[in-house]
């Protein structure tokens, strides 16, 4: 699969700092970002930007990256926007999974809990990654995946 053109992060306090290495990371690959926050380490909630992230995917019908401290909480809520299958990774193996089984379309990304190499990696894996259900042979992760929808 070819990389995105686009892609949209969304992120808390917390996942900051990771979210603008990342950010840099994709723009160094010709990668345009849409960046909806938060824009700073102050302190703030993370639901109503990690909602604002999961529209965007949907409305632009583009990958979606969200930071926070663990990932947790970020995945939690953007899994409540219909139509988006969000994944809190932390292993290579996780982000190609995600996409590869479950057709996720958001990754989820602790920058508390993940070396910013890695991070780069997962990111890389995850927006080259085929989504199997698409092939003949991926017939059984289709059917789970709209099942879940």
């Amino acid at each position: 699969m070819e990389p995105p053109k686009r892609i949209v992060l969304a992120t808390d306090h917390a996942g900051f700092e990771l979210k603008e290495i990342i950010k840099s990371h994709l723009a160094e690959k010709g990668i345009d970002v849409i960046d909806v926050g938060t824009f700073s380490n102050k302190a703030c909630d993370y639901p109503d930007i990690i909602r604002k992230g999961c529209a965007v995917v949907l409305e632009e019908c583009i990958p979606g990256i969200i930071f926070g401290g663990s990932g947790i909480g970020e995945s939690i809520v953007a899994n409540k926007v219909k139509g988006i299958r969000s994944a809190r990774c932390l292993t290579l193996e996780d982000a190609e999974m995600c996409r590869r089984h479950n057709n996720a379309n958001v990754i989820s990304l602790g920058g508390r809990m993940i070396e910013t190499e890695i991070a780069k990696q997962m990111v890389d894996i995850f927006l080259s990654m085929d989504f199997d259900g698409d092939k003949p042979e991926g017939e059984r992760h289709k059917r789970r995946v709209d099942d879940i929808e």
